[in-house]
């Protein structure tokens, strides 16, 4: 069946309310100016792609609960077709379309789940001899971009638009991931060499942007609004921390809740309305929803002790996934309200740009298990 073609819809909607909690919590911010000069290059390790970012480990420790403001509401749960599948949505454009990534039996797959609740064919760039292709971004005419793995042994990145796939490398790096594309086909990702240290990049126009979080092991872009670019780094300990990069290129990190040991920011909208996850001291993980500079909500899948928040639209439509005894499924939620936005703590400045002289600590633990996350 064509990758383009649509499978037909397996599970009825269903709508519930998870538990949400609105808190806003005092963070301490450090504010870096980095200018695109130069390519960071690293070298892609297959064995830790593989691997899933679960745990994030955070204390309990937060400042006074804020009022009741807003909402998060599950609309749906789904799984792609087929037996044993976990299944991991990655983004959602403004018609409902969902891209993601199945994985069966070691081997992954790229999907779309439409707005009507059917599915396309597993999505395998041709040239994946390694049986991994991601499906990381999807814009409004349904233009899909990724990553697979070739005969080389490191990443590629791809688009896949009108059933035609096309290559997408950064000259003179050895990996390169797509991780989103907007309505103009511009794209935000990663690449390495074998320096071990990924970067984060951006395009607008074709113009390829750069840049790393000072002192960080790797810094990855998971997607830009007119406004704001969002991701996360590794720090020199290999603990993941997200960070936001405003117009101006500087750089606002960490975005860590207080006594977090591990944050990662996956998706914004037009609002700015970012989503991610963390996880607390017990092992559980929570789906994270952040206003920028510093306003949180928690969510919680009902029954789950793992919910992570990956991709959200204009509308507020949420793309995330959940474990339970069962396996990996993916769902659809919606914000309801209006989020917090009151400014928790005060910024602090710093104004060092020294470059990244930290050598990377290539185990998958470090990374938390995946290179860059899921």
């Amino acid at each position: 069946m064509p990758a383009t073609q649509k499978r037909a819809p397996t599970k009825l909607d269903n709508t519930q309310t998870g538990l949400i909690e609105i808190r806003q919590l005092d963070l301490v911010f450090f504010d870096i100016r980095v200018l695109a000069n130069g390519i960071m290059k690293t070298k892609q390790i297959l064995n830790s792609i593989l691997a899933v970012l679960f745990v994030f480990p955070l204390m309990g420790t937060f400042a006074q609960q804020a009022p009741n403001s807003g909402s998060i509401e599950v609309i749906t749960s789904f799984d792609y077709p087929g037996t044993g599948n976990s299944t991991l949505p990655q983004k959602i454009n403004e018609r409902g379309d969902v891209v993601g990534v199945f994985v069966s039996s070691g081997v992954t797959r790229a999907f779309v789940r439409f707005s009507d609740g059917s599915f396309s064919a597993p999505i395998v760039d041709p040239n994946d001899t390694a049986g991994f292709t991601e499906g990381r971004g999807i814009n409004n005419s349904r233009t899909v971009n990724g990553d697979y793995v070739g005969s080389d042994g490191n990443l590629h990145g791809f688009v896949l638009s009108s059933g035609t796939f096309t290559d997408y490398n950064i000259p003179g790096a050895t990996n390169t991931t797509l991780l989103s594309i907007n309505d103009s086909g511009d794209f935000t990702g990663d690449f390495s060499d074998s320096s071990l240290i990924f970067q984060a990049w951006f395009s607008v126009g074709g113009t390829i942007t750069s840049f790393s979080v000072p002192g960080a092991l790797s810094t990855f872009a998971y997607e830009r609004s007119t406004q704001l670019v969002v991701g996360y780094y590794i720090d020199s300990s290999g603990i993941p921390h997200g960070y936001f990069r405003d117009t101006s290129g500087a750089l606002h990190f960490p975005i860590d809740p207080s006594g977090s040991t591990a944050t990662i920011l996956f998706g914004l909208n037009v609002r700015n309305w970012v989503v991610g996850r963390y996880a607390d001291s017990s092992g559980v993980t929570h789906g994270l929803f952040f206003v920028p500079p510093n306003s949180f909500f928690t969510f919680d899948y009902p029954g789950s002790t793992f919910t992570s928040l990956n991709g959200i639209n204009a509308q507020g439509i949420i793309c995330g996934r959940y474990i339970d005894a069962s396996g990996t499924h993916g769902f659809l939620a919606r914000v309801t309200g209006t989020p917090p936005t009151r400014e928790a703590g005060t910024e602090m400045k710093a104004f060092d740009s020294r470059p990244l002289v930290t050598p990377l600590d290539p185990s998958p633990s470090a990374w938390g298990g995946a290179m860059p996350a899921r």
